[in-house]
């Protein structure tokens, strides 16, 4: 499965990272309190992931085994550092809002299982590819829970109020934002209702007896090696 449009699809639907794997909860949980924070998480992620991706998998035949781990983490430092600078210098609002997760891109297991598990064992364009579409369906999902909290939390998107609020002192009726929403709490809630509405979805294409085997299931033909696979492929040696 290495055509273009594959790797694209993979990222997006079959392996999204946040509604199929649940990679990527740290970052996922603390700054989708706006769409806009979703939004400008899962573009700089992306963009890690490509450039990661592209360079790992040109230099995969020349990096040694056996330090290959600390090479990919120096491949994706030197890109976060360079995505770091830029959105201070053109986007400062946003990286203040975003602060300390930014930098932390380094050490999301998104970015360093795919370069583990397929730009270092495959070319170039595919991986490149395969970053983008891991990327995009990052920024989805952040993007999705963010708009989600935001407008149940504030009655807003993307800062814009488009739930006229009630005001007691004026007697004037409207919405009263469930703050809970932009708090902590409030990010499990929705990732469990959205999780929740994929099952839902995953159910009702089984019962029209379509295939729905991919979706909520990180397993696929290029996926790291992972205690239910080792235990599945040890069970049909024996």
């Amino acid at each position: 499965m290495n055509s273009c449009g594959e790797r694209l699809k993979n990222g997006l639907i079959d392996e999204n990272p946040i509604f199929v794997l649940m990679l990527g909860m740290c970052p996922t949980l603390a700054v989708t309190t706006s769409a806009m924070n979703g939004i400008g998480m899962g573009l700089s992620t992306t963009a890690v992931l490509v450039m990661s991706n592209m360079l790992i998998s040109m230099l995969r035949k020349i990096i040694p085994d056996s330090v290959r781990m600390p090479a990919f983490i120096v491949v994706v430092a030197s890109f976060v550092t360079i995505v770091d600078f830029l959105m201070e210098g053109y986007t400062p609002s946003l990286y203040d809002s975003l602060g300390i997760y930014i930098p932390l891109i380094v050490v999301n297991c998104i970015i360093l299982g795919r370069a583990e598990s397929y730009a270092s064992k495959n070319p170039v364009l595919p991986s490149i590819f395969d970053g983008l579409g891991m990327g995009l369906g990052f920024t989805v999902g952040l993007l999705a829970i963010g708009a989600v909290r935001e407008i149940i939390g504030a009655g807003q998107i993307f800062g814009k109020q488009i739930l006229p609020l009630a005001d007691s002192t004026m007697g004037k009726a409207g919405y009263t934002p469930i703050t809970i929403f932009i708090l902590a709490p409030g990010a499990f809630l929705v990732l469990a209702g959205l999780a929740a509405i994929q099952n839902k979805v995953k159910i009702n294409m089984e019962k029209k007896g379509k295939d729905a085997s991919k979706i909520q299931s990180g397993c696929g033909s290029d996926c790291a090696t992972c205690a239910g696979c080792a235990s599945t492929a040890d069970k049909g040696k024996e």
